[in-house]
């Protein structure tokens, strides 16, 4: 059973989750943010939802905590428990239940008046203690419930009444489960699961990102933010743990298919920049004001698409960086011009005879390909950056790698 004394602010739960659980690099003794009993009341909460996915290991700095998910065997995201814990006061409670025992049925519409004196005479008043609600306590509830979609409202000349809504049943659980586990904002697709009856899981993924759940409100928050065209403010956790207040128009969330990390692509307007920022960094996202532009700025990020590799645009506004590079491969190895095609991105492939193809890239910032181009190593036989300072550190860093391995300089030319 999940502990029972729940948080209500959920910022609290994402820093704990990422920082001790995720990052692992958090331990009590090294935890300076509150206090220690702070921190043992959250990891009580979180090891009560997250038990059998919580592993320990020794430092010199104390005991770290941190998750494990063997996506061989858990098929459905853990992380998304946190979404479904939410605190209630005695008030909550109580008028949850009796105002939907009040609206019953979906024909049932009620206005504000009524609603209040059936609580008083038909419930409370059974009670030799009876709790009270004002009228300002009701209404903000009801609020609250449509608000929610368990309540809905309509006008009858000058007074709104209240009623419940329709459940809509959704009965393809396969596509459900799909979508919780794959698509941005998928702690969504759990939600309607746990009202279906039990089914049969037919999936499971190999590559498993769990860790967007925790960024599903910021998600939510940035893509109606774009919807509805508005400049947005940010508050933004640097990397040295500061945090910064910022005004941007969201244009894109990008999804990167190695990490499954999140990042937001916007326009800063005192730099007058497209840029992008990841959202396990964003601590809240506030509507600002109408963004004229949205749309002109929006069609800008689709004309720089075709030159980012990852997320970076630090060349934007400078002259876009080249890179090139051959790649020599065996008679039975195909795989390997078939995996340059399909990991080219937006560089083209050239098939220059059969044993040798060559890459080309035009993109803002040229540093973004290091990583992968290192996969080819033993098998580069030419390479040229138009940034030269690239260039060099990518050789020098397979000289290095060259010395470790004491391969001779005549071996190195």
């Amino acid at each position: 059973m999940s502990y029972s004394e729940l948080i209500k602010n959920f910022d609290i739960i994402r820093d704990y989750m990422r920082n001790f659980y995720i990052y692992g690099w958090g331990s009590r003794e090294t935890y300076d943010k509150k206090s220690a009993r702070t921190y043992d009341d959250a990891k009580r909460r979180l090891e009560s939802w997250l038990g059998e996915y919580i592993h320990y290991r020794q430092s010199v700095d104390g005991k770290r905590v941190f998750i494990s998910v063997d996506t061989r065997s858990t098929v459905h995201n853990p992380l998304y428990y946190a979404w479904k814990a939410k605190s209630f006061t005695d008030g909550d409670i109580t008028l949850f239940f009796i105002v939907l025992d009040i609206l019953h049925e979906p024909s049932d519409f009620l206005p504000l008046s009524e609603i209040i004196e059936r609580i008083d005479t038909d419930y409370l008043s059974h009670f030799e203690r009876p709790k009270f609600f004002d009228r300002s306590t009701v209404r903000k509830k009801l609020n609250e419930y449509v608000s929610l979609g368990l309540l809905k409202t309509e006008k009858r000349g000058k007074t709104l009444y209240y009623g419940r809504t329709q459940n809509d049943i959704f009965t393809d659980t396969d596509a459900l489960h799909f979508f919780s586990e794959t698509a941005p904002c998928g702690v969504i697709g759990s939600f309607l699961l746990d009202r279906q009856e039990a089914y049969k899981d037919i999936f499971s993924f190999k590559h498993h990102y769990i860790n967007a759940a925790l960024d599903s409100e910021i998600l939510y928050l940035l893509l109606e933010a774009m919807k509805s065209k508005q400049e947005t403010e940010i508050i933004r956790l640097t990397r040295k743990g500061e945090k910064h207040t910022l005004r941007i128009v969201p244009l894109r969330i990008f999804i990167s298919v190695q990490s499954g990390r999140q990042y937001l692509m916007a326009y800063r307007r005192n730099t007058r920049r497209i840029i992008s920022f990841r959202l396990d960094y964003i601590l809240s996202v506030k509507p600002y004001r109408k963004a004229a532009d949205f749309d002109i700025l929006r069609e800008k990020l689709k004309g720089m698409q075709p030159y980012i590799w990852g997320v970076s645009t630090q060349g934007t506004g400078k002259r876009r960086e080249t890179v090139e590079f051959t790649v020599y491969f065996d008679n039975n190895e195909q795989y390997i011009y078939d995996r340059l095609k399909r990991e080219k991105r937006c560089g083209v492939i050239e098939r220059i005879d059969k044993n040798n193809a060559r890459f080309y890239a035009e993109v803002y910032d040229a540093n973004e390909l290091l990583t992968w181009m290192r996969t080819f190593i033993c098998r580069i036989t030419s390479v040229h950056f138009s940034n030269k300072e690239i260039e060099t550190q990518f050789k020098a860093d397979l000289e290095a790698m060259y010395r470790m391995y004491g391969v001779s300089d005549s071996d190195i030319s």
